[in-house]
């Protein structure tokens, strides 16, 4: 029986832990898998709820977090090669940035026969200057030389790797888009919408817009409050917007606000202002179910959970074009799209949904049906099967 060796960033919420989860859930017997994870920073909404559901019980390794701290780093490294001594691995498999680089050295240097990377999304811009982008390049350059496949999410990003960024060359790259169970999002959702518009005081006539994921500059706020700003002046709906999610960046996402003239409260406040920030909301099945438009504004991103969520939900999108989210949505079908500098065409596209009923029907029909065919947890693993097996009879 091969064996698979999974080793994650940290299972924090959001799309790589989702993959991680599901690849060591449901992946053919013919695989024995160990999933090893480094930790959630403190700023970072836990995913314990989604390793309980799946009754999985992942090995820690305590002093890998996000962030670069090479005396850490130095020590991850040795533990990753402890548990390859003892685990034996055929397939060291690496998600993400932080395990990708010290798990597969380990790998490497432990002599893994086939050591796999999935790219989940990368920091090749939008994220740091220059010089501090050129060094993991290079890093991601002599690491890629020691892979025997490279994992990414989507056409776009594939070919902005091998082609634009050079990491490696195009043959090592195999597409495998995410897949998720995505039942929850299209069971009860007429109970999870009363439940959620009951929570925060929405009134049956009010268009609730929301953006959900991390508070930090990369996801690019700053246009979601503009675009938001521009559609209250000249719709003659009522409208709320709702922003779910916590980070870095919350001071100066409500002081934009504030300089915006957009009132706003918290959660825990029951005035019924045209923006409220509700940090994290675990069952974000619920606060889906009680949108009726999602929006996504970043500078950047490898293939967004919340755009498959929100699909699967039935909910429009309005989003930039960056990354993968081309890949994931059906541009002009299921979602309306625009350049990441572009907050005139974000709102005119958030004014349109808004505006009109009859489309927002139509794209959220268009949605659920697009996303429940092409992102299934059964499909990613099957697909992740298919492609062990030919790398490991490529060795034999």
């Amino acid at each position: 029986m091969p064996k698979v060796l999974r080793i994650i960033n940290r299972l924090n919420l959001g799309g790589p832990t989702y993959n991680a989860a599901n690849l060591t859930k449901y992946m053919d017997a013919e695989f024995e898998t160990m999933l090893v994870s480094g930790m959630t920073d403190d700023t970072e909404q836990s995913s314990q709820f989604i390793l309980d559901k799946l009754d999985l019980h992942p090995t820690y390794i305590r002093e890998m977090y996000r962030e670069l701290n090479p005396f850490k780093d130095y020590k991850a490294y040795f533990k990753i090669r402890e548990i390859i001594r003892e685990f034996k691995p055929d397939i060291v498999h690496t998600h993400a940035a932080k395990a990708g680089a010290v798990g597969r050295l380990a790998a490497y240097h432990e002599g893994v026969p086939i050591i796999v990377h999935t790219f989940h999304g990368h920091v090749f811009h939008s994220y740091f200057g220059a010089l501090k982008t050129r060094i993991f390049l290079e890093i991601e350059r002599y690491l890629g030389r020691r892979t025997n496949a490279i994992v990414t999410l989507s056409e776009i990003q594939r070919d902005e790797l091998s082609v634009q960024f050079r990491v490696a060359p195009r043959e090592k790259f195999e597409i495998i888009p995410l897949g998720f169970d995505l039942s929850r999002f299209t069971d009860d959702k007429e109970a999870k919408r009363r439940a959620f518009r009951e929570q925060y005081n929405i009134a049956d006539d009010e268009i609730a817009i929301s953006i959900v994921g991390r508070l930090v500059p990369v996801k690019n706020h700053a246009m979601f409050l503009k675009g938001l700003k521009l559609v209250a002046d000249k719709t003659k709906k009522k409208i709320r917007a709702f922003i779910i999610g916590d980070g870095e960046e919350r001071a100066n996402v409500e002081q934009m606000a504030r300089d915006l003239g957009l009132k706003f409260n918290n959660a825990d406040l029951k005035e019924r202002n045209i923006l409220t920030f509700t940090s994290w909301i675990k069952d974000v099945d619920v606060s889906n179910a009680g949108s009726d438009i999602i929006v996504l504004t970043s500078f950047n991103e490898g293939t967004p959970v919340s755009l498959i969520e929100a699909q699967a939900s039935g909910k429009p999108i309005v989003s930039t074009r960056v990354g993968g989210i081309a890949d994931v949505v059906r541009e002009g079908e299921t979602a309306l799209l625009c350049d990441s500098d572009n907050a005139e065409a974000f709102s005119a596209h958030l004014l349109r949904l808004v505006d009109d009923d009859d489309l927002r029907r139509d794209m959220s029909d268009r949605g659920t049906a697009h996303v429940m065919h092409n992102f299934s947890h059964l499909r990613l693993a099957g697909d992740m099967g298919a492609l062990y097996r030919r790398l490991l009879n490529h060795k034999r």
